[in-house]
C-alpha cells in the first residue's frame, strides 16, 4: 500500500502547489488578453484545492497524514509567474505542464490502487484523471489561439 499513500501524498502536494502558481498568475497577469485566462485559473483554484482536500481525506481513511509544509518541495518551474506580466503563452505552457503531471500521477495512481487491490483510490484517481484531462483541454484550445498570433 506503500506505492499508493506515496502517490496520494505526491499528487496532494502537486495540487497545493498548483493553487499557489494559478492563484499567483491569475493575480499578476495583465492585459486584456490576459483576462479569460485569469479567469480561467481562479475557477479551477477551487476545483484543485478540492482535489487536495479529497487526496487528504483518502490518506487519512488510510491512516496516514497529507504532508504539512515542512516536507513541502517545489517543483513547477515552469510555472512561476512570469516577469513580464504580460507573457500569457508562457503561463498557458506553465499550465499545460503541470496539467500533464498531474495526468501522469493519476495514471501511475490508478494502476497502483488496482494493484494493491484499494478500489476506493483507485476510483478517485478516475475522477481527478477527468478533471485533469479536461483542464489541459481547455488550455490547449488557449495556446491555439495564441499560436495562430
Amino acid at each position: 500500500m506503500s506505492d499508493v499513500t506515496d502517490l496520494l501524498k505526491q499528487a496532494y502536494q502537486d495540487e497545493i502547489e498548483t493553487v499557489m502558481n494559478y492563484m499567483t498568475n491569475s493575480i499578476v497577469l495583465d492585459g486584456v488578453r490576459a483576462e479569460e485566462i485569469k479567469e480561467s485559473l481562479q475557477t479551477d483554484i477551487q476545483e484543485e484545492l478540492g482535489h487536495a482536500e479529497q487526496l487528504g481525506q483518502r490518506l487519512k481513511q488510510l491512516d496516514e497524514a497529507p504532508p504539512g509544509s515542512a516536507e513541502f518541495e517545489a517543483h513547477q518551474h515552469s510555472l512561476q509567474p512570469p516577469s513580464d506580466t504580460t507573457d500569457v503563452p508562457s503561463v498557458i505552457d506553465g499550465v499545460l505542464e503541470a496539467e500533464n503531471g498531474a495526468i501522469e500521477t493519476y495514471r501511475s495512481l490508478i494502476a497502483a490502487a488496482e494493484e494493491a487491490d484499494d478500489p476506493v483510490t483507485e476510483d478517485l484517481a478516475v475522477t481527478l484523471l477527468a478533471d485533469e484531462e479536461a483542464h489541459r483541454t481547455e488550455f490547449r484550445g488557449f495556446k491555439k489561439e495564441y499560436s495562430r498570433d
